[in-house]
């Protein structure tokens, strides 16, 4: 590190938290190596309030009323190139704001956290080199990350970074990082030693121990379709206790609450803090496929069971961790307990399932990057070329 810290400027998005969340676990890692001048800035939500909400409800729209719709449009754009119409008009969406950030932050580096990629439009008209580098949230790639002005892409697999380097990236570009989450998904703890707080505190008494605990993290889905039939299954199997974290769904809370009959192994949360302490305790997750929930689980080493996945990068993102062997894709709430029973009765399968989360996970993929930012362009030789 020189004398003088870097200035680091994180763009992301607020499509989902996925993107925040990596962008936060990154700004982590950097200051825990010293680096304090960070600036983090959710570009469209910043230039374009009205388009982003507007976009975000569309977003969210099509997840919930036309998914297959979304996921033709995704898949259909997945090969654009930089120069394609759609992406010109898309990247352009920002520039003033991002040249307003540049004279106030003044950053010496630029991180992408989501595929805005207004920033490299922005240098080539003026004429300004700074070193710009993308990390990939999803195990999926699509082209809207792929730029000839990025510097250093950071990609889940060595999967994804074989599919960039037949798209025309040079390897030399391409870190192979696992996608970034929180610290504390990457803190081990001995047995026992880590303790819930809170309203969490309770949920694993003595005597309900031997049972398989399901973390169903039901808030992701939006609404009660489906969910309550998955929990009044698994408490018809007496082997089984559910933990349904609706969230800020406070909707889908209550109406859990009212719908269902108490149960000693059912749990209902709202909004967790601990959620890798709460990971950590459970013996498998049903959750949506988004990048970052599943870099959690697997972190986590959790079997992933993913629940009506929607077509675009979350299938895709689903798709690939079955073909690993670490999820699987249940389309109905009969599939998805029954898939689940049947792991937890084949110990030996159980046994191999884990064995590939471990050669799959990455949970120090932060620090990887950090370290890599740091070397890559702040390490004393380079100095004085950057920081000039």
């Amino acid at each position: 590190m020189t004398s003088r810290s870097p200035k680091i400027l994180i763009l992301y998005a607020s499509y989902g938290d996925g993107h925040y969340q990596a962008s936060k676990a990154v700004e982590a890692s950097l200051r825990s190596r010293g680096v304090t001048d960070i600036t983090l800035l959710d570009l469209m939500a910043e230039a374009h309030p009205l388009i982003n909400g507007l976009t975000k409800f569309v977003y969210m729209q099509s997840f919930k009323t036309i998914p297959g719709l979304y996921g033709w449009v995704y898949n259909a754009t997945k090969q654009m190139p930089q120069e394609a119409p759609l992406l010109e008009v898309i990247n352009s969406f920002g520039i003033s704001k991002l040249q307003q950030t540049l004279r106030q932050a003044q950053p010496n580096l630029i991180i992408h956290t989501f595929p805005q990629l207004a920033m490299p439009r922005l240098l080539k008209r003026t004429g300004q080199s700074l070193p710009l580098a993308n990390i990939i949230t999803d195990f999926d790639l699509h082209g809207r990350w792929i730029h000839s002005g990025v510097d250093r892409y950071y990609v889940a697999t060595d999967d994804l970074k074989a599919e960039m380097i037949s798209r025309g990236i040079a390897e030399d570009r391409i870190r192979v990082s696992g996608i970034p989450v929180k610290p504390e998904f990457n803190h081990q703890h001995p047995a026992g030693e880590e303790r819930l707080i809170g309203p969490l505190q309770d949920l694993f008494p003595d005597n309900r121990t031997g049972k398989t605990t399901v973390l169903l993290m039901a808030g992701a889905y939006g609404s009660m379709q489906g969910v309550r039939e998955v929990i009044e299954r698994f408490m018809a199997l007496e082997r089984y206790r559910v933990i349904a974290v609706c969230g800020r769904n406070r909707e889908l809370y209550r109406a859990l609450h009212e719908q269902l009959p108490p149960h000693p192994d059912v749990h209902l949360l709202e909004y967790v803090e601990q959620v890798a302490a709460l990971m950590r305790k459970c013996d498998c997750i049903v959750t949506k496929p988004g990048g970052i929930t599943l870099s959690e689980a697997l972190a986590c080493r959790l079997p992933v069971f993913v629940y009506r996945p929607v077509p675009g990068q979350e299938l895709n993102n689903a798709r690939y961790l079955a073909q690993k062997g670490v999820a699987c894709i249940a389309r109905t709430p009969a599939e998805l307990t029954e898939e689940i029973d049947a792991l937890f009765r084949d110990p030996h399968r159980l046994t191999e399932l884990r064995q590939k989360i471990d050669h799959l996970r990455r949970p120090e993929a932060a620090e990887v990057i950090a370290d890599d930012i740091l070397e890559q362009w702040f390490a004393p030789k380079r100095a004085e070329l950057v920081l000039s």
